[in-house]
């Protein structure tokens, strides 16, 4: 898969809720169509974050499992 990444949200070692508190900041300042990266160490984020994304019209492209229990998630502001 060959997105283009528009910008990074390092939340690792942050704890529910600021990872998506994080990411709902970061989404504002964004354009539509743009994909933001999200790298957590949360797991509750693998959950949060769908649904997340199906209330505020915003896509989830990818989730991946990195090493080490990093999660990193694509997301595309509507």
């Amino acid at each position: 898969m060959d997105i283009k990444i528009n910008e990074t949200l390092d939340c690792k070692g942050l704890s529910c809720p600021m990872p998506m508190m994080k990411l709902a900041k970061a989404m504002k300042g964004m354009k539509s169509e743009e994909v933001l990266e999200m790298i957590g160490t949360d797991p509750g984020t693998k959950s949060d974050l769908p649904r997340w994304c199906g209330k505020t019209g915003n896509t989830l492209l990818d989730e991946s499992e990195l090493a080490g229990g990093v999660f990193r998630f694509l997301i595309k502001k509507k």
